[in-house]
């Protein structure tokens, strides 16, 4: 394959300029596209060429595939990297950029056709002596069979939408006077959110933790993989915390896990970058839960721990170049922690918070990164997924990692919304984190809104300090006047705070 001159980055926000960055570094030109809410985002003004796609909702934009398409053949562009979401996972997509003449920067339309289906998918990795979940092997809408297949397998099960993600499409059922209900309830979501009603049964996995797997594929059929990830703090099925590696992955574990992820992309014949995410029970047994065929949001991580730049490591094998390293030459280096900055409310069921971003600093320092898509004084638009930006960090230890962590979010200053900035720094510091006895019910087990109500920032800190001290000198000096705080704009976030 040709050379990648110039690329087009089929997304937006801070993944859009993350992998421009490293095309940039390889000496690749860049084209943006943008919706009419984000004519200002970043992406757009680092890119080499912009173009709007259209309004802002993503069906009138960045779900255009054709019209993306037709953009790079009038820019001469020579090949589209999908980022994540919108049409990364899209298979069709996948297909009519190749058969365009193009470079899709990812797997084959038939390896993400084959793990898009769950279905499919645990059939592939069947045949490689992968762990599986107890469960059906097919589609299953006969409620009396169902019922027999779920006494069979054992109480509570988890009813899952085929084509499902993002926790849609799942319903636990507790016992058999439940199973109908939960059952009509999962396939009318997954037909709302997928368009396919197609459903099957596994046996729920209590006290689960989501650990995945970072591989890299060339199309010479070579696969490594890159150690694990731990992504179990979790709300509403989607993560907010990870970290890398994980604190229970023992060495031996290591290598079962990392050699069944390989089995798994070996059995669809990927290339490119993917992550198999496995569902661990509380007696540390894994089993394969389903393939992104995509860059995972959490992959920094991974680059901190392993020196490697998985987007230019996407790239020279989209175009076609063998991996330039074994799996003995991957070490892990130190720990490193991600937090997933939203633009939600911790206090009030961490719902989505819209708004200007008033004040917007980022931390900065020896092992932090911060990988976002806003500028200080933007509009978070409604539009779209209210993910502001990943803050990472990473040190020689997991507790120094931790540590480093909470000093950046200390450090961030965001005003103007809510964000989960203060639910992670709560995660972080709970024992059950320190002691990495935790799982995917952290949120569940241990978070309450109130928690925060008695959070403080750095300055908040330094300004109670110092109204102490003034009012402990004026007391004792016989001054029984109220301490006065000449700063308005202090006194008056301070009074907000109190209140």
């Amino acid at each position: 394959m040709p050379k990648i001159k110039k690329l087009l980055v089929a997304n937006r926000g801070e993944i859009s300029l993350r992998i421009m960055k490293t095309a940039k570094e390889m000496g690749i030109k860049t084209v943006a596209v943008f919706s009419e809410a984000d004519r200002l985002s970043p992406h757009v003004k680092f890119a080499d060429e912009a173009v709007c796609l259209g309004p802002p909702a993503s069906a009138q934009s960045y779900l255009l595939g054709e019209k993306i398409i037709e953009v790079c053949k009038e820019l001469n562009v020579d090949a589209i990297h999908p980022g994540y979401g919108f049409l990364s996972e899209n298979a069709d997509f996948a297909k009519k950029v190749s058969d365009s003449g193009l470079i899709f920067v990812g797997p084959s339309p038939q390896s993400i056709e084959v793990m898009g289906s769950k279905l499919a998918a645990k059939q592939a990795v069947g045949k490689y002596d992968i762990p599986l979940v107890p469960g059906t092997e097919e589609a299953i809408s006969d409620i009396p069979e169902a019922k027999k297949i779920a006494e069979k397998i054992g109480y509570p099960i988890l009813i899952k939408a085929s084509a499902g993600g993002g926790g849609k499409g799942m319903r636990i059922v507790e016992n058999e006077t439940e199973f109908e209900e939960q059952m009509d309830r999962a396939i009318s979501e997954a037909i709302s959110s997928f368009g396919d009603g197609a459903v099957f049964i596994e046996k729920f996995i209590t006290s689960p933790r989501h650990i995945e797997i970072q591989i890299l594929g060339d199309q010479q059929g070579n696969v490594v993989y890159l150690f694990e990830r731990e992504c179990s703090i979790q709300r509403r099925h989607q993560k907010v915390i990870e970290e890398a590696p994980s604190a229970v992955v023992t060495p031996k574990m290591r290598k079962a896990m990392g050699e069944a992820a390989v089995g798994v992309a070996k059995a669809c014949d990927y290339f490119g970058a993917g992550t198999v995410e496995f569902i661990v029970d509380d007696k540390l047994n894994f089993y394969f839960l389903e393939m992104n065929t995509r860059l995972q949001v959490e992959h920094p991580v991974t680059e901190m721990i392993t020196g490697k730049d998985l987007v230019k490591e996407q790239i020279l094998i989209a175009e076609g170049n063998p991996l330039s390293f074994s799996q003995e030459d991957l070490k892990i280096n130190g720990h490193s922690v991600e937090v997933r900055v939203y633009a939600e409310d911790p206090k009030n069921n961490f719902l989505p918070d819209i708004g200007t971003l008033l004040t917007y600093k980022r931390p900065q320092g020896p092992g932090i990164r911060v990988d976002d898509g806003f500028d200080e004084g933007m509009k978070i638009p409604i539009y779209y997924d209210p993910m502001i930006a990943k803050l990472i960090t990473h040190a020689e230890t997991r507790q120094g990692a931790i540590d480093r962590m909470i000093s950046a979010i200390e450090d961030y200053k965001i005003t103007g919304i809510q964000t989960t900035l203060s639910f992670c720094k709560f995660a972080l510091q709970h024992k059950a984190f320190s002691s990495g006895n935790f799982d995917t019910k952290f949120v569940e087990k241990y978070f309450q809104p109130e928690v925060l109500e008695v959070e403080f920032s750095k300055d908040e800190k330094d300004l109670l300090a110092a109204l102490a001290v003034e009012f402990y000198e004026n007391s004792s000096s016989g001054n029984k006047q109220k301490t006065e705080i000449t700063n308005e704009t202090e006194k008056s976030a301070w009074r907000k705070r109190l209140n």
